[in-house]
């Protein structure tokens, strides 16, 4: 990307997540280094993706904000609105195009200047793999994050897609699937379809034609699929791998701060007051901090809360002290914070892709 462009757009990009407030600090230094890596590419449309969906993912958190807080609980008790995304939440999404984008960078100046396009694999098969991977990263977070974003209006109650009668789960459970969440996906994979058809400079052998109508239709319509894919297969490693915390008194999720892990403790009725030790802690003064910062998971007491069922369904699971835990675990393996899980998702779908493009193409 010509510097003349690159400058004032990543200038325009970082002042607008200063201004909204969106970022954290190191989460927006963190986006200015990710979209530098992105501009020195000499084409555009690695730097247009990210921008097309961080645009798009912006403008569906901003939808549903007000209806997402009154549905959900954040970690420290208020209403599940979104706060700052931090560094983490930024690389979580970008980091395996990032690296995926340097990659082909480095291809096409070892390539020379015989060839500048997309064809297919039909002139560099290795390069056209790579970028494959590169728009499927994007495709499969944009899907992701405006179906977990938008998907939470739905007015029918999601289903856990882990479960084999696909149970009803409060809003905003890990692995809880909807009709509008799955349309949601599907619409921000378009987007990245569309985004990518229209700067990918395509170039076939033998053709004069620049525009390719055929090539950008089909292109289209494979990145939607795989795209809405990615969605799906990130609620079910977010169902298998991520614990969905339930506060009892709500039933309402409780969602980790910047997408880290929820802490299952003895909590006090009072908020900020001190909690009452139990055999699973260290003590009152351990359990406050830990309640304050919701940064280390408690294994111990996430196994003796486990719940197997619904919040509203009837059988309750293994015994748990109702009169100091006020969380339990709806669903998932405490295995994965949902940053991991967007990492494992991207990277499943862009090597996922690349092996499809390698089948047909090498």
């Amino acid at each position: 990307m010509k510097p003349i462009l690159a400058i004032p757009a990543i200038s325009l990009l970082v002042h607008r997540a200063w201004s909204r407030k969106s970022l954290t600090p190191l989460g927006l230094i963190t986006a200015a280094l990710t979209a530098v890596a992105h501009a020195v590419h000499p084409w555009s449309a690695p730097f247009s993706l990210l921008v097309a969906f961080y645009i798009g993912g912006t403008k569906a958190t901003k939808v549903k904000h007000d209806i997402k807080a009154s549905k959900t609980l954040s970690a420290t008790g208020s209403g599940g609105g979104d706060s700052q995304r931090n560094h983490i939440q930024v690389l979580a999404n970008s980091i395996v195009a990032t690296v995926l984008i340097m990659w082909h960078t480095w291809i096409l100046k070892g390539s020379g200047e015989g060839f500048d396009g997309f064809s297919f694999g039909r002139v560099t098969p290795l390069a056209d793999v790579v970028m494959v991977g590169i728009v499927a990263n994007y495709a499969a977070v944009a899907a992701d994050t405006y179906s977990s974003e938008l998907g939470i209006l739905s007015k029918s109650p999601p289903r856990l897609i882990t479960s084999l009668s696909l149970r009803v789960v409060p809003p905003g459970t890990n692995g809880g699937v909807t009709a509008t969440g799955l349309q949601a996906g599907v619409l921000g994979a378009f987007t990245v379809a569309v985004t990518s058809a229209v700067l990918l400079p395509f170039r076939l052998p033998g053709s004069d034609d620049g525009l390719y109508v055929k090539e950008r239709l089909v292109w289209i319509l494979a990145v939607t699929g795989w795209g809405a894919l990615g969605s799906v297969l990130d609620s079910v490693l977010g169902g298998l791998l991520q614990a969905s915390v339930v506060d009892k008194r709500t039933g309402k999720v409780v969602e980790g701060t910047g997408g880290k892990k929820v802490l299952v403790h003895p909590s006090s009725s009072l908020p900020g007051g001190t909690s009452e030790a139990s055999s699973g802690l260290q003590g009152s003064s351990d359990n406050l901090r830990l309640r304050q910062t919701e940064t280390v998971a408690n294994t111990a007491a996430l196994r003796g809360s486990r719940v197997t069922q619904s919040s509203v369904g009837a059988s309750p699971g293994r015994e748990h002290d109702e009169e100091h835990e006020s969380r339990r675990v709806e669903s998932g393996r405490d295995w994965l914070d949902n940053n991991g899980v967007n990492v494992l998702m991207a990277g499943l779908m862009s090597l996922g892709g690349m092996g499809t493009a390698s089948l047909l193409w090498m």
